[in-house]
């Protein structure tokens, strides 16, 4: 199986405000807390292995299922280092999966290819209408810098959590509490936007709305479509 473990079914771009989070659809959006992998910044793993490793064998170590590339990146994220996920991949899957995880990570820089079209904009906008824009996201405490250096975007934001620093990750319902209180923000008034639908469940269950993303048109659309006063796209004839 390529991609995260556990994905549930759910729509791209739409409001999802259940359980927890359902007295908090239709209330004002103040703030947006932002994912960072796929929907500020490009994350694609394969970029970095390409230099080293055929499409059949990177597609092999990209299917969970085989490698364990999914479940050793969800211990980096939570708090491990990068030598303990090394340690645990090849104790569990095996030294050519280990020994591939290795050299992804030493070439980890290569796996960020650029700010999502659109996204710059979008907080620049945010902000100017007055909602606070922050930043929630999984990520490898010591890789991090590498996004921070490559990806200015991250600086724009007026707070971020990551997950390898606080060991605590998505989709668990203590992350979000957790960067609730850090940002002094409240649920009800916040939306959470995250590429993964598990992460979306999460949101909802510390009390947060969400939406799944796709498209940053569709994101902006949506928005607006919840009161939020910022420029729509324009279609010129």
């Amino acid at each position: 199986m390529k991609g995260w473990p556990g994905e549930p079914q759910m729509d791209y771009d739409v409001l999802v405000g259940e359980g927890n989070a359902a007295d908090a659809m239709g209330k004002p959006i103040r703030n947006v807390i932002f994912d960072f992998g796929n929907v500020l910044i490009y994350w694609n793993p394969e970029a970095a292995l390409l230099p080293r490793y055929d499409k059949e064998t990177i597609d092999r170590f990209l299917d969970n299922d085989i490698s364990g590339f999914y479940d050793a990146n969800d211990r980096m994220d939570a708090g491990a280092t990068t030598e303990e996920g090394i340690a645990w991949l090849r104790e569990t899957h095996g030294d050519k999966w280990a020994d591939m995880l290795r050299y992804y990570l030493d070439n980890f820089r290569d796996s960020l290819i650029g700010v999502v079209p659109g996204a710059r904009v979008l907080i620049n906008d945010l902000k100017a209408a007055g909602i606070g824009v922050w930043g929630l996201s999984n990520w490898e405490a010591s890789l991090f810098h590498i996004a921070e250096e490559q990806c200015d975007i991250i600086q724009q934001l007026d707070g971020k959590l990551v997950s390898g620093f606080v060991k605590l990750r998505k989709p668990h319902k203590e992350i979000y509490e957790r960067a609730l209180q850090d940002f002094g923000i409240d649920a009800e008034g916040s939306v959470f936007v995250d590429d993964k639908a598990m992460n979306v469940v999460g949101a909802n269950e510390a009390g947060i709305r969400g939406v799944r993303f796709s498209d940053p048109q569709k994101l902006r659309e949506l928005l607006i479509a919840n009161g939020v006063d910022i420029p729509a796209v324009q279609s010129v004839r």
